[in-house]
């Protein structure tokens, strides 16, 4: 695991903002199964900003009990468990909720491990080190998939003159196009969804990097630079630093 400081807890977001819910309008439920409890909370506090109802177990007891009355929308599973392995587990998980979306979490990665746990009834897999966007985008699909969502048609982001388009991962600040790499694309985006709120330096690398990242804070200055390059050049700024604390996007002044 990393040496970074877990991001304080945000506010989440409506299950209507966020992009998707249950098709009553109610957050979706997933359930974290890991044994590690950084990396759970980590997960919990990411799947929570999505507007989602998440619960965690640390072993394959737990896990059981916890989907019984509970009745989760989508699973994630890791296969190496303390009292059971994984595999064995999504067959006793899904006695209890018999067409829950597995996603398989595992250090694994090789081509036999990736087989056997989706051909034991898995629906997908993701191997550690992850990025947790990845993580997100894999379970809307599969939520998606299963029919156990609705999805809001508006896709886009809007703070002020700049907008972001989430499904075509397109940027216009005041009607001009702006190109972004894939990780500044990722990095405006987290401003975007938390419009005046300052995001720490450890908020950031945690959501945009991956969860385990070894680099250091700096990278986030590098980017956020890069960012302004392109967004607030020859205009009235919209990125803001406000010195030891981070990071906020605001409509222009």
């Amino acid at each position: 695991m990393s040496s970074l400081s877990l991001p304080q807890p945000a506010h989440a977001p409506s299950a209507e903002l966020a992009g998707t819910s249950r098709g009553n309008g109610a957050p979706v439920r997933v359930l974290v199964v890991d044994d590690e409890p950084s990396l759970a909370e980590l997960l919990g506090m990411a799947l929570r900003y999505e507007g989602w109802e998440v619960r965690t177990a640390g072993d394959g007891g737990n896990s059981v009990r916890c989907v019984r009355g509970w009745w989760p929308d989508v699973v994630v599973l890791d296969v190496m468990l303390p009292d059971v392995d994984g595999i064995t587990l999504l067959g006793r998980l899904r006695r209890e909720v018999p067409r829950v979306p597995v996603l398989f979490l595992t250090a694994r990665d090789a081509v036999e491990d990736r087989i056997a746990g989706l051909t034991a009834g898995g629906d997908d897999y993701v191997t550690k080190p992850f990025s947790l966007e990845e993580v997100v985008a894999r379970l809307r699909g599969l939520l998606r998939r299963a029919g156990a969502v609705s999805t809001r048609e508006e896709s886009r982001l809007v703070v002020g003159g700049l907008v972001l388009d989430e499904e075509s991962h397109e940027v216009w600040r005041d009607g001009a196009e702006v190109r972004l790499t894939a990780t500044e694309f990722e990095l405006l985006r987290y401003l975007m969804r938390n419009p005046r709120r300052v995001l720490s330096k450890a908020q950031i690398l945690d959501r945009v990097w991956s969860y385990d990242f070894g680099g250091q804070a700096n990278i986030v200055e590098l980017y956020i630079s890069y960012l302004r390059r392109k967004i607030d050049a020859g205009r009235t700024p919209m990125i803001h630093t406000r010195r030891g604390a981070g990071y906020l996007i605001k409509p222009a002044e």
